[in-house]
């Protein structure tokens, strides 16, 4: 993309796409380090030279982005909850916490990938504990369809830790 078609699409549309960001949030400066991004964004994807309807495909980009961070926050703020009903208040450096918050939202967006079938057995199995026959029975489905499913869901994690 050449830096005038960017700096052209950057010119017109920068203060649109940031009182478009503004009226969902309740901050300036969050508007704008969102704005920023969703820029970056589309820098990287080099799509400005072929963009038909900027406003649409900057909106797009930039609720992607809102996305992530109601995600973040939400995740965020069950973690803290979580935290405040420990017997125990553990004392924890901001870096642990940035990382459990991190290794969270991943477990989250790996969950997300998951078709609602694969997620539920997923999570009957792992956090429930519950076996396959008993998975099966709940769900009225054959024990070797929750296998199946509890299979993919399982490479589906792997394929992202290895990542």
């Amino acid at each position: 993309m050449s830096h005038s078609h960017f700096e052209a699409l950057y010119k017109t549309h920068h203060n649109w796409l940031w009182h478009w960001i503004r009226k969902r949030l309740d901050c300036a400066d969050q508007a704008s380090d969102l704005t920023q991004e969703t820029f970056i964004k589309v820098l990287i994807q080099e799509r400005a030279i072929e963009l038909r309807a900027p406003k649409a495909y900057l909106s797009s980009v930039a609720r992607g982005l809102l996305i992530d961070l109601f995600r973040r926050r939400s995740v965020e703020q069950a973690y803290l909850d979580a935290l405040k009903e420990q017997p125990e208040q553990n004392d924890i450096s901001a870096e642990t916490r940035h990382s459990i918050i991190e290794t969270l939202l991943e477990i989250d967006r790996m969950l997300d990938s998951l078709s609602e079938r694969s997620r539920q057995i997923f999570l009957m199995a792992q956090l429930d504990g519950l076996s396959y026959t008993e998975i099966g029975r709940r769900l009225g489905i054959s024990v070797n369809t929750v296998r199946k499913h509890f299979i993919r869901a399982m490479t589906q994690c792997l394929l992202m830790i290895e990542d």
